[in-house]
């Protein structure tokens, strides 16, 4: 098992916790630990070669590709996804195959992520890549209403039979690891709090079926709204406490202070972001130890970059043009004229767009301000303002938590020191 040190980082051998806390401290009860499974150490072998990356990627659809990733290498990213594949599709038809996947050789370590609800797919379409990739997640995370629709990502957990033959299938057949990522089972009685022991046995499943790694979202698959619902950490440690496996989290990652307190505190083995990093792709730079996020101007810079890649690595206009509205965000709004040049999509280039960053960081330092001033609808307002109270309610209770920890930690050292009787 991984038990946690005081400072939260993880130990490959111990016994089994007999029980989690969750974010509040309480006493969660976990399922009696079965014996390790015999590949786990090949999953940490395996882990350890890629460098035991810490900072992570998260898949994204049509966000995560070879531009992006390699912009976020470049600021601190030590692993990354591909974004979501269909395995089904990828399998065959080579114009998709062509038109979703490309790599280079300085995009490693990668893991080349596909949603499926057939092992024959999964294994088939990953066979294809076997050869390019460090290994293949599985998609169990994703909640839209296309994945509902399509019976794949987070609504496979309503046939864990289906999910371990497939991540079994993979295990299996595939040259290369297959990893998972998935989200929280919600509790039966209050569908707003997460089913602890539901959860436990579910990533119990997933690794003994033969996953080499498990990344967990720490919210339900209902919980949607990222910048409403906070992020369950509590579940994440219960997790990591009770697999043999490498564990990344994933959720409340607003900085690399976030992702450096989240490995702390839950001892997983390392931090993935997605939106965070949509609206900083240097959030994991090795200088950001304070909270501190890009400013305005900065991002300007940062698209800059990304247009370059674009260039090297030719990337399908509307990814590029979705990474020009996360990095220019409501300075659009303010800006009317630039945003008609992005909205132009039939006269739009690299050029063009270089120029409306170019611009844009000119137009944000004269006006002295970090933040636009944007047009809004009431409605648009409204839910800044929801967002805003949700926010300043996460600060609060985050410098609580951390307030908490410094004075355990400081009683803990007292008492090991004799201090205290």
């Amino acid at each position: 098992m991984h038990e946690l040190t005081e400072d939260g980082a993880s130990l490959s051998e111990g016994k089994s916790p007999e029980a989690a806390q969750d974010e509040g401290g309480a006493a969660v009860p976990l399922p009696v630990s079965p014996s390790m499974p015999p590949h786990a150490a090949a999953a940490w072998d395996w882990f350890r070669s890629l460098g035991s990356p810490r900072y992570h990627v998260a898949p994204m659809v049509d966000q995560s590709e070879l531009a992006f990733r390699m912009l976020c290498r470049r600021h601190g990213a030590q692993l990354a996804y591909t974004p979501m594949l269909h395995s089904r599709l990828f399998s065959e038809e080579p114009k998709y195959r062509k038109e979703n996947f490309t790599t280079c050789g300085g995009d490693r370590p990668v893991l080349a992520q596909f949603c499926s609800n057939d092992p024959a797919h999964l294994v088939a379409a990953a066979g294809l890549l076997a050869g390019s990739v460090d290994g293949v997640d599985l998609n169990l995370g994703c909640p839209q209403r296309i994945a509902k629709r399509g019976r794949y990502g987070a609504f496979l957990m309503d046939d864990l039979p289906l999910i371990e033959r497939i991540v079994a299938a993979a295990a299996r057949e595939l040259p290369v690891p297959v990893t998972v990522k998935i989200r929280m089972f919600p509790s039966s009685e209050d569908a707003s709090l997460p089913d602890v022991e539901r959860t436990v046995a579910y990533a119990r499943r997933l690794q003994d079926a033969g996953a080499h790694l498990l990344a967990i979202h720490g919210r339900t698959r209902d919980q949607k709204n990222a910048k409403e619902i906070r992020a369950d950490w509590g579940v994440i440690r219960a997790v990591k406490q009770a697999l043999h496996i490498p564990v990344i989290g994933n959720g409340n990652v607003r900085h690399k202070q976030d992702a450096d307190r989240m490995m702390r505190e839950t001892g997983a083995d390392g931090v993935m972001s997605a939106e965070a990093l949509l609206e900083d792709p240097a959030l994991f730079a090795p200088d950001r130890t304070d909270g501190r996020v890009a400013s305005s101007a900065e991002r300007c810079d940062l698209l800059v970059e990304y247009l370059e890649l674009a260039g090297e690595y030719p990337t399908p206009m509307r990814m590029v043009k979705a990474h020009v509205h996360r990095l220019l965000g409501n300075w659009l709004q303010e800006h009317t004229d630039l945003r008609d040049v992005v909205n132009n999509f039939r006269e739009l280039t690299l050029e063009r767009l270089r120029d409306v960053a170019e611009e844009m960081k000119s137009r944000i330092l004269a006006s002295g301000r970090d933040h636009p001033i944007p047009k809004l609808s009431e409605r648009q307002i409204a839910r800044m303002q929801r967002e805003a109270a949700m926010a300043a309610a996460i600060e609060e209770q985050t410098r609580e938590e951390e307030a908490v920890s410094a004075l355990e930690c400081g009683t803990k050292r007292k008492l090991q020191e004799g201090n205290i009787a």
